[in-house]
């Protein structure tokens, strides 16, 4: 009885680490000609009007020497993606995610343009 009930607890907890993963927005950028843009400032928004001002950014980064950055701890929305690096960024080409699956690495690519 008594190893019953020390297994239930364990499992319980076992199982939940499962549930644990957050949901996460990996974005991997790239230039007109479909090559990989390290450096590239990315931020996210949730509202088009933050996206469109500039303002309350839910989460920033550069990308990697892969042209990847990776956001974790998103809800399960759709959001507003700003890419720049220099004088190239993705306005017209992208701005807007589909919803985010919960609790799953949600990938997509944003295209930078001059």
């Amino acid at each position: 009885m008594k190893k019953r009930l020390f297994f239930i607890p364990l499992l319980i907890v076992l199982l939940s680490a499962f549930q644990l993963f957050k949901t996460s927005l990996r974005i991997t950028v790239l230039n007109d000609l479909g090559n990989i843009e390290s450096e590239a400032i990315v931020k996210v928004y949730k509202t088009e009007e933050d996206y469109s001002k500039g303002i309350n950014v839910v989460k920033e980064g550069k990308t990697d020497k892969k042209g990847v950055v990776t956001f974790q701890d998103l809800e399960a929305i759709a959001y507003y993606v700003s890419v720049e690096k220099g004088d190239m960024n993705n306005i017209g080409a992208g701005e807007k995610t589909e919803p985010l699956e919960t609790g799953k690495l949600n990938r997509i690519n944003a295209i930078i343009s001059e």
